[in-house]
């Protein structure tokens, strides 16, 4: 038998509501609750107190840090000075020595005597135009070979108007030499005029067998010469090409049945515009500070004590004017008398000392002159004017003319007569003046023509055609329609409206801002500069005073072998990547142009001066923090020169920050996340960037650095001063 066992049932319990909670313990809660809340407050001002207090502390121990860093800088603030001023006497040094090189170069000249006068000489250089100018009957030939000559001299002058100081040039010389320059160039092209007058009375003599037109090419060094002289007069002959080639010109009906001549006269260099402006010591000399007052009033003691002649006579109204001050003479002047044999000696070094003392301040003065900017705006042209300061013309001038054709020679009996006109050449009026009886517009449409861009010459873009307006005097782009370029065959399409000078421009500034530009020494006394932009990247050689262009890597990979292999003086290299259109070199209104970042020029100088001194060992190169930093800092990466490596490697490099009285290293690397103004731990302040820099030098650098050349420095510096790195990029 089983047994049950009967559990009663119990039916499950409903869910009671929330359990009340009574006043008491409603109180209590919010008490404790309250506690709790007033203890996470006093924690939390604790903390905060403490943090403030640690924080108080750390600003404390920096301010502190900071003061001694201070301290010890000014306390050999002055030392350091005095010494970067001994070093920075190299730039007045290599002025010196280019001084005594023009003067062994004019004396070698007059040694020569080779019958080629010397260009700032007025007397020579007049007698010299007077005599070709007599010349006549010269033909293509003999004007092209002079003309080399004639373009050296031209080419002289303008060196010597720019590598001359402002300090030294004076408004005579500078009208001289600027008249010189023209008349050489004016008596060129009227050469070249009376030379193409005597081959087109010679064009039935020349005329091509097939076409019965006279055709004539004449290629120089600097001069390309197209000539076609129209003796056919075929009215289907409208096509003109010269030599094979694409270059040549589409003419309509009109001249293509009249008795006229086209002449293509391409000079590889520009004659037409006008001259650059340069300013004499008059309109560039600097204010005279205190201590050039001084040395000014030295000097003119020191000229008394040896003996020579006062600026002024005695009696002179200028010496004679009431109220005028006497000069101070600075203590170091007013010595106790010395033995006579030191008195002989002693007026000279002191004259020596003030001459270089003065020269120093002068050639200070040109370097910070050439990083000031103009502050007047270029002037305003009309929307066809070209403004030369925003665009430059490149590959030289295309000279188009139509000319009409002379009376022909002709062999008579053994001789050939020729009537030669007492005007000369004359140019055939294209497009005639309008009339009433004559559509101008239709019956003498513009004429199509070809033009070959000069191989020297690299357009990052297409070029745009100007032309000539002698009215004006000014390049202007109106009357010049359907433009085209073709890149391969280097040949620019276009419809003129009138014949005259035809040129290219494109943007000066096309190349600025840098992208990235570095500084890094090769060996003692060598350097390679390297400037990257949007459209190349371009790479300087410098040693000691040359410039080389090692290396151009352009964007559309074409090849540009022009300077390779030739070193210049580095004005002379300047002007060469300019004229081939690569112009990295801003000029006084390039920051109307261009969206810069600007720094003090007096900050920039300074900073340009003592990479040159350290240029030897160490490379320099661009940082992006550069840009955070106000007008008056400077922040750029400095490495030890390694020499199996050609570029900066930022793993290694500085961060520098430069405010023309201060250099100090940075915390923060080319990657930190944020900027910061905190100096590297464990570095001092410095007031130069030059004694900031040999204090981490290693001995074979510091070797480098002494070893240095004074030309070697002043070239590098010319270069940094010209490009404006920190400002351009």
């Amino acid at each position: 038998m089983c047994s049950l066992l009967f559990v009663p049932y119990e039916a499950p319990k409903k869910a009671d509501g929330k359990k009340k909670i009574s006043k008491a313990q409603r109180l209590k809660m919010l008490q404790e609750e309250e506690e709790r809340r007033l203890k996470e407050e006093e924690e939390e001002r604790l903390r905060k107190e403490r943090e403030e207090v640690e924080r108080l502390e750390k600003k404390r121990l920096e301010q502190e840090k900071w003061e001694k860093l201070e301290d010890k800088d000014l306390d050999r603030k002055n030392e350091e000075a005095a010494e970067l001023s001994l070093l920075e006497m190299c730039f007045t040094e290599a002025e010196q020595m280019k001084r005594e090189v023009q003067l062994l170069s004019q004396w070698k000249h007059y040694l020569q005597c080779d019958g080629h006068p010397d260009p700032t000489v007025a007397q020579e250089i007049n007698t010299y135009i007077s005599l070709w100018r007599e010349e006549t009957n010269e033909t293509f030939e003999q004007v092209i070979q002079k003309s080399d000559q004639v373009l050296s001299l031209i080419d002289k002058l303008t060196l010597i108007l720019l590598e001359t100081p402002p300090f030294d040039l004076q408004n005579k010389s500078i009208m001289q030499y600027k008249g010189s320059i023209l008349e050489l160039q004016d008596l060129l092209f009227l050469k070249f005029n009376r030379a193409t007058e005597i081959l087109l009375r010679q064009a039935s003599t020349l005329a091509d067998p097939d076409s019965g037109n006279m055709e004539k090419v004449i290629q120089a060094e600097s001069i390309t010469v197209y000539v076609w002289a129209n003796l056919k007069k075929n009215p289907r002959q409208r096509s003109i090409r010269f030599c094979g080639t694409e270059i040549g010109f589409e003419i309509p009906r009109v001249l293509a049945t009249s008795d006229i001549a086209l002449r293509l006269l391409h000079t590889h260099f520009d004659h037409v515009s006008p001259l650059p402006t340069v300013a004499a010591a008059s309109d560039r000399a600097p204010e005279p500070s205190k201590e050039d007052t001084g040395v000014k009033a030295a000097g003119s003691v020191v000229a008394e004590l040896a003996g020579s002649p006062k600026p002024e006579a005695a009696g002179s109204p200028e010496s004679e004017a009431p109220g005028s001050p006497e000069p101070e003479v600075p203590l170091e002047v007013q010595e106790m008398p010395r033995p006579e044999s030191s008195l002989q000696e002693e007026p000279k070094i002191k004259a020596y000392e003030l001459e270089m003392a003065l020269l120093s301040q002068r050639v200070s003065a040109a370097q910070l002159k050439m990083l000031e900017n103009v502050q007047d705006k270029p002037e305003i042209f009309e929307d066809d004017e070209v403004d030369l300061c925003q665009f430059s013309t490149l590959g030289g001038v295309y000279h188009l003319d139509v000319l009409e054709l002379p009376p022909q020679c002709k062999p008579v009996k053994g001789w050939v007569i020729v009537r030669v006109l007492q005007e000369g050449l004359q140019k055939y009026i294209y497009p005639p003046e309008a009339t009433e009886e004559v559509d101008v517009e239709n019956a003498f449409p513009p004429i199509e023509v070809t033009l070959e861009v000069h191989k020297n010459v690299i357009f990052f873009e297409n070029p745009q055609v100007a032309r000539w307006d002698p009215q004006v005097k000014h390049w202007k782009t109106d009357g010049i329609s359907h433009t085209t370029y073709n890149p391969e065959g280097r040949l620019v399409s276009f419809s003129l409206d009138t014949f005259g000078p035809i040129t290219l421009i494109q943007d000066t500034h096309i190349n600025m801002p840098f992208q990235y530009w570095e500084l890094v020494p090769l060996d003692l006394n060598q350097a390679l500069f390297t400037v990257k932009t949007v459209f190349a990247k371009i790479q300087i050689h410098i040693k000691d005073n040359l410039c080389l262009l090692a290396s151009l890597n352009l964007h559309n990979n074409q090849d540009f072998t022009f300077l390779e292999g030739k070193w210049m003086t580095p004005i002379s290299f300047i002007l060469a990547l300019k004229k081939a259109g690569l112009n990295i070199f801003p000029s006084g209104h390039s920051h109307f142009y261009v969206l810069i970042n600007y720094k003090s020029p007096m900050v920039e100088m300074k900073t340009y001066q003592q990479m040159a001194l350290l240029s030897s060992a160490f490379a320099f190169g661009w940082s992006r923090w550069n840009i955070h930093s106000d007008s008056r800092k400077v922040i750029f990466k400095v490495s030890e020169h390694i020499p199996e490596e050609e570029s900066i490697q930022d793993i290694d490099c500085m961060i520098i920050m430069f405010t023309g009285d201060r250099a100090q290293r940075l915390h923060i690397s080319e990657y930190s996340e944020d900027f910061s103004e905190q100096p590297q731990e464990g570095s001092e302040f410095h007031s130069t960037l030059y004694h900031m820099i040999t204090g981490v030098a290693s001995p074979a650098a510091l070797d480098n650095i002494r070893n240095s050349s004074t030309l070697f420095v002043d070239t590098v510096c010319y270069m940094l001063l010209s490009t404006r790195p920190l400002s351009y990029s």
